[in-house]
């Protein structure tokens, strides 16, 4: 009974963690929902607001490593406090913007501040617990994400489209807050070692291998195209459909628990039939909803195309998040268990310049085609991840080369 007190205790803390991972999430996702309503709201074009997604995700992609290089003999829990506290103020000077610029100085600093605070959950998740307990607790920590893109995301474009995109910000800040309180109470000062972290030396390493640069491009690869049509969903339902505004978050519900499915799905499917089986997969069938959606766009009635488009986003969204966990699955087999956290690291950078590629191809065709060709373009990025996956050939390592990790690296390396 003791130890099962003692149990519930050190997992307390983890759930302030995912709260706090709930909060990024939804601030990360939540913007293509309300993006209509903040360029007409800052007289900007939807190309130039789609800009908003570019500068985040690469502000994070390309920060994250950094700082947490250069913060990694600071004290965990400090880490956290700061960094969601933030996250927290960046959000409020969001809410508080009445210019482009503004929110776009305000995007920046949520990135840094997320792109600190996922590596020091993930690491301090790990090492709190003892080891045959850790892979709970990084669940429980890598939920918030999840969880923020089935529910998240579409309550944001709910409270977005009733009472305006600032209170969108407003509300996401209170969850920050409420994170920061929770984390303050809850971690003590003495509540985990500090792990090591890879240096920049070893992430260059690594990337120098034409193996692991040939996946990480397959990442990037599908995630821009995954993003070049998501960030500007809400625009392509107002054209292609003849759904409201105020009903927007019943598709990005729809979506987010279909890619909540597929990352259960993928990582099931990646255990029982290997993940190059997966990806190679959901890739094709990703290829055909986005060409679908497209499709359905030019030559169908928006007074007949609302049920067709929400079953094609139902599918977009299971393929397109099927394939996450194989991918991490693939990089570690072709990396080795040895280097995991690094490459995993990378994967989440790789990740998030996709997420920035995709968001500037979607405006690019905005400016030069039209809201109805994203699909066709999404469908060519994941295309060329297929080719790319094809043509990697056999990416078995020897087994000789491939070494048990040590405990808590790669929890650490996740979200780095």
């Amino acid at each position: 009974m003791k130890n099962a007190s003692a149990s519930r205790a050190s997992f307390a803390p983890l759930y302030w963690m995912a709260l706090g991972a709930f909060a990024i999430g939804t601030e990360g996702f939540m913007i293509a929902g309300i993006l209509p309503a903040v360029a007409r709201e800052l007289s900007v074009s939807a190309a130039a607001a789609g800009q908003l997604v570019t500068i985040f995700a690469l502000a994070y992609a390309i920060s994250s490593p950094l700082l947490t290089a250069i913060s990694s003999r600071h004290d965990r829990r400090k880490l956290l406090l700061c960094s969601m506290s933030a996250f927290a103020l960046g959000n409020v000077l969001a809410a508080l913007s009445h210019s482009y610029w503004m929110l776009v100085g305000a995007r920046v600093i949520l990135a840094l501040a997320a792109g600190v605070y996922m590596p020091a959950a993930i690491a301090l998740a790990s090492a709190m617990v003892e080891p045959a307990r850790r892979g709970h607790a990084l669940a429980i920590v890598s939920a918030g994400t999840t969880v923020a893109i089935a529910l998240g995301v579409p309550l944001g474009a709910l409270v977005g489209n009733a009472y305006g995109w600032h209170a969108t910000f407003a509300s996401v800040a209170s969850l920050a807050s409420l994170a920061t309180l929770g984390l303050m109470a809850g971690l003590g000062p003495q509540s985990g070692p500090t792990a090591r972290v890879a240096g920049l030396q070893e992430r260059f390493a690594l990337v120098r291998r034409p193996v692991v640069l040939r996946a990480l491009s397959m990442t990037t690869l599908w995630s821009s195209g995954t993003y070049a049509v998501y960030t500007y969903l809400a625009s392509l339902l107002s054209s292609a459909t003849m759904l409201q505004p105020i009903h927007f978050g019943i598709a990005f519900f729809l979506w987010g628990t279909a890619a909540a499915a597929g990352v259960f799905a993928g990582g099931l499917g990646t255990d029982r039939f290997g993940a190059r089986t997966v990806i190679a997969v959901g890739l094709p069938v990703l290829t055909a909803a986005l060409l679908a959606l497209s499709t359905t766009g030019h030559f169908v009635a928006p007074r007949v195309a609302l049920f067709p488009v929400l079953a094609i986003i139902v599918v977009w969204g299971a393929s397109a998040w099927a394939i996450h966990p194989a991918q991490q699955a693939r990089l570690i087999q072709v990396a080795g268990s040895e280097v995991a956290p690094v490459a995993l690291s990378l994967n989440a950078s790789f990740l998030y310049s996709g997420f920035a590629l995709g968001a500037s191809i979607g405006a690019f065709t905005l400016t030069h085609g039209g809201i109805g060709d994203l699909g066709w373009v999404g469908a060519l990025c994941e295309s060329a991840a297929f080719l790319l996956l094809l043509s990697s050939g056999d990416e078995t390592r020897p087994a000789s080369t491939v070494t048990q990790s040590q405990p808590g690296q790669v929890a650490h390396g996740l979200s780095d």
